[in-house]
């Protein structure tokens, strides 16, 4: 049959309002880019070219990264022209169903600069569907007695598709007894219903076949039909009534299998088998057989699986209640679905910005995140936040889009990777929520400098190390990855000129060891500032740098060195004078050395090796004051020989030695007949092969031990040998005139080397000439003890045997002080003789009160010494070397027990005091001689 004028009319009414909708929704959406296509375009067919739309240039494609970020993969962006391309098929039924608009909504994302563009795509309908009918046949039966104008509804065709491509019409095949008409559901499909235009009679014709037709507003349409057939059956009266003709009802989409939805009600007036009625749904959705069951005989309605209202909102339930004599009423139940609060919201990780720098600037984006709720209402409304993470926040940027940004600086060597926790949350009742962790590496950049371990090293190093050994080590720590932490050391200053500094120490560049390049000495360097530098290898380089203190310490490699007594220019030795009425501790001479050690290396003590009257003199064992033990006795030689050893306190000690030749006499003439008349010195060793007979026969015979004794006594004393062989008469003076010397060049004139001369009978004397023209200082230092004098005609003869000093390098150069900084040796002190380690700055004052009373007898004239320019009046038991600046400074060298420092400065000033023992053993000056 053909459509109605009215049902013609809708139709075009329908196709007016659809791009009037459409233009509506354009204007709802004023920030999005629209497209329209028809649904099933071929896979790569071009939807549009965003470039252009968007404003964009193609050049800049490729660092901009358009992607489209929606849930299914409809559409792709050609990277190379920009083109919007269809990337599925795409099946506007399967999408969007009975829908008359179908738009796909999507966003495109542009990385570089970050940008989000919203994207609608109009998804048109085409007939690519047949109206079907469920059955393709259908079976009716009409009582005979049905009065024409009753309708009977018939399934409807289904038809899938949209708008005019829709099912359109129903039409029947010409025949006399029925005819067609269309009716509208509320959600607005249309069925047909058969109408009973005559009356039927059984008897006539029980079976009438008739062809139904569906057909769609396509171009060109399509159509579909089923055969129905009609039964004409005997009469029942009254067909069942339902109660209402519309049931309404809401369900919560949560509610379970089987819960009773509702139950419809229909009466029959007939009686019997005729009033039998039976329940059935009619006319109706596939899905509806999916969510709901109902009961035949009781017309109860139940559910049979969980609805979704994301899915469907409503649904319309077509009930048919029919009697044995099929005849039935019809009605219809809308079920409305509730929202619930059931679907979470979900987080979308579009973007992640991995690794990133540890010196980004706070701002920078770390991750674009979108959020979705297929929920409805306040159940949809999403709210993001991030959990316990206060370097990050979260920003909102575009509609459901939200990007984390850095709160603060970071810092890789404090927290080298993030997981950051983002948690969205729905404002339903209960809320529902769903989170997502992204990891986020931080990379190394190079902000840290290398850091030494300690502030400053110092190390001690002993004297005489072997070369290329390790002294020291230092070390850095640079919390950064890779080169940016590998750290490499240098050297790159220190106290010394740098080529002298390289050749003293290096430093390992991998491992900070330093080592010695060459060995030290502490007598030239005691200490050695480094700085060393720590360099990593980062771009650009972070420094650090640390001193390095090495302290060199003292070993005992230097034997001491005698001051005075010392040798004359020539190598001969020298004497001193002792008055014959000397008593008991008179003080006569004194053994000045010197160490060029420090501490106990330079502790120096004083030891008589050989003496020619053991019992005669007696030896300071820390001061090297040489004094009388008792007084000169008639048997006593005027001539004396002491040896002397010099020791300091090293492990093992080192040791020098000293020769004294001492003449008791009141005067220098009554002094020379006894150096004259002297016998040529005995032999040392046959004196030590003397006393091992004795030893053996003391051992041997006890009761002769003192027999003998007295013997060996008494020749030793009527035997002594003569000190002083070249003082005898027809000897002359070597060289010099005759008569008294000279002190006018500011020598001291009391130490004497003597030759003879087999020309001259006459004694004559020349005094060594101490000045500055016999050279350095230095030079006085003594060499050889021995005084060798001649006897006759040039044969030389050795009166005394000297035991040779131990040579030594010169002192160093520090030390020659101020006269005010220079302290005493340590032996120029009274102090006591157990050992104990004497006080320097008491040296000091005995050493200046010394001077100072020198100096007072050159003054007044009291003094028996000459007072020539430079001779200071210094005691004839010091000798002419004993002047100040051939005294160092070994105050630097003394150690004072139970501590660690070393005193370097001397009390400037102290009250003078003269020596113990007087003048008595000065000598006469010259001038006075001549009176």
């Amino acid at each position: 049959m053909r459509p109605s004028a009215e049902t013609s009319g809708g139709a075009r009414w329908r196709q007016v309002l659809l791009p009037f909708l459409l233009s509506l929704f354009r204007g709802a959406l004023p920030d999005q880019i629209r497209y329209s296509i028809p649904e099933e375009l071929a896979k790569n067919s071009v939807v549009g070219n965003l470039v252009k739309d968007l404003g964009l240039r193609v050049l800049d494609l490729p660092a901009q990264k358009l992607r489209v970020s929606a849930e299914k993969d409809y559409f792709t962006v050609n990277p190379e022209s920009g083109d919007l391309l269809v990337g599925d098929r795409i099946d506007r039924e399967q999408i969007c169903g009975k829908q008359l608009l179908c738009i796909l909504d999507f966003d495109i994302v542009a990385e570089n600069p970050l940008n989000i563009f919203h994207v609608a795509v109009t998804v048109q309908d085409i007939n690519d569907n047949t109206p079907l009918f469920k059955q393709s046949k259908t079976d009716l039966k009409i009582v005979e007695s049905t009065k024409p104008g009753k309708t009977f509804p018939l399934d409807p065709a289904l038809d899938s598709d949209a708008g005019s491509n829709s099912l359109q019409r129903y039409h029947l095949n010409d025949n006399e007894h029925f005819d067609l008409t269309e009716k509208q559901t509320p959600d607005g499909r249309k069925y047909p219903e058969l109408i009973l235009k005559h009356s039927l009679d059984r008897e006539e014709q029980n079976f009438h076949h008739l062809v139904l037709t569906a057909v769609d507003g396509g171009d060109p349409p399509r159509s579909g039909t089923t055969q129905i057939q009609i039964q004409v059956t005997d009469a029942n009266d009254n067909p069942p009534v339902f109660s209402q003709d519309v049931y309404r009802v809401s369900l919560r989409e949560g509610v379970p299998p089987g819960f009773s939805v509702l139950r419809v009600t229909a009466t029959d007036q007939d009686e019997g088998t005729n009033a039998e009625i039976t329940y059935s749904f009619h006319n109706v959705d596939e899905q509806v057989g999916q969510f709901f069951n109902l009961e035949k005989r009781t017309g109860e309605i139940t559910t049979k699986g969980g609805f979704d209202f994301e899915i469907a909102n409503s649904y319309t339930l077509g009930i048919e209640a029919k009697d044995p004599g099929d005849l039935a009423a019809h009605c219809s139940v809308q079920v409305e679905i509730l929202d619930e609060n059931d679907c979470a919201p979900e987080l979308i990780v579009t973007s992640v910005f991995t690794p990133l720098p540890e010196n980004s600037p706070p701002g920078t984006v770390v991750a674009l995140i979108k959020t979705r709720d297929r929920d409805s209402g306040e159940n949809g409304d999403v709210y993001c936040q991030i959990l316990g993470k206060a370097e990050f926040v979260l920003k909102s940027y575009s509609k459901n889009f939200y990007k984390i940004v850095t709160e603060r600086a970071l810092d890789r060597e404090e927290i080298p990777e993030y997981n950051i926790t983002v948690m969205a949350t729905d404002r339903g009742k209960p809320p529902l929520s769903s989170s997502t962790t992204i990891t986020l590496h931080i990379a190394d950049v190079n902000d840290n400098a290398p850091v030494f371990q300690q502030a400053s090293y110092e190390v001690h190093v002993a004297e005489n190390n072997p070369p290329g050994a390790s002294i020291a080590q230092v070390s850095a720590r640079d919390p950064d990855l890779g080169p940016n932490g590998h750290v490499s050391y240098s050297l790159v200053a220190g106290d010394l000129e740098p080529r002298a500094l390289a050749s003293y120490v290096s430093v390992s560049a991998q491992s900070g060891v330093v080592f010695a390049q060459r060995a030290f000495d502490h007598e030239q360097l005691r200490a050695l500032e480094l700085t060393l530098q720590a360099r990593d290898h980062g771009s650009p380089a972070l420094r650090a740098n640390v001193s390095l203190r090495v302290l060199v310490g003292d070993r005992n490699d230097n034997a001491p060195r005698v001051l005075y007594p010392a040798l004359g220019p020539d190598g001969s030795a020298l004497f001193d004078t002792v008055p014959r009425a000397a008593q008991p501790g008179y003080l006569v001479t004194k053994v000045v050395a010197v160490d060029a050690d420090a501490g106990h290396n330079a502790w120096l003590s004083y030891h008589v090796l050989q003496a020619s009257e053991p019992g005669l003199f007696s030896l300071g064992l820390r001061t090297g004051e040489v004094r009388t033990a008792r007084a000169l006795g008639e048997r006593d030689a005027a001539r004396q020989r002491l040896l002397v050893a010099v020791r300091d306190g090293g492990q093992p000690p080192l040791s020098a030695t000293a020769t004294l030749l001492l003449v008791f006499a009141d005067s220098l003439q009554e002094a020379l007949p006894d150096l004259g008349d002297a016998p040529a010195p005995s032999d040392a060793q046959a004196e030590l092969q003397l006393y091992l007979v004795v030893a053996l026969a003391l051992i041997s015979v006890l009761f002769l031990v003192a027999v003998i004794l007295a013997v060996a006594l008494h020749v030793r004393r009527s035997s002594r040998p003569a000190a002083w062989g070249c003082f005898q008469p027809g000897l002359c003076v070597k060289a010099g005139p005759v008569g008294p010397p000279n002190y006018s060049e500011g020598t001291l004139p009391y130490s004497y080397n003597l030759c003879v001369a087999s020309q001259s009978a006459k004694t004559e004397f020349n005094f060594l000439n101490v000045t500055s023209e016999v050279g350095p200082p230095g030079e006085l230092l003594c060499e050889d003890a021995s005084w060798v004098p001649s006897t006759n005609h040039g044969d030389v003869g050795v009166p005394f045997a000297s035991d040779t000093v131990l040579k030594q390098a010169p002192p160093n150069t520090d030390w020659r002080f101020s006269q005010a900084q220079r302290p005493g040796t340590s032996g120029s002190q009274n102090g006591d003789e157990t050992g104990t380690w004497p006080n320097n700055q008491f040296d000091t004052e005995m050493l200046q009160a010394m001077i100072l009373a020198s100096a007072s007898e050159a003054a007044d004239g009291s003094s028996t010494l000459g007072g020539g320019a430079g001779t200071m009046g210094l005691s004839a038991r010091y000798g002419p070397q004993f002047t100040l600046q051939h005294v160092p400074d070994y105050r630097q060298n003394v150690y004072v027990p139970g501590s660690n420092a070393t005193l370097t400065n001397a009390a400037a000033k102290r009250d003078a005091r003269a020596p113990a023992g007087g003048n008595g053993n000065k000598k006469k000056s010259g001038k006075k001689e001549k009176k």
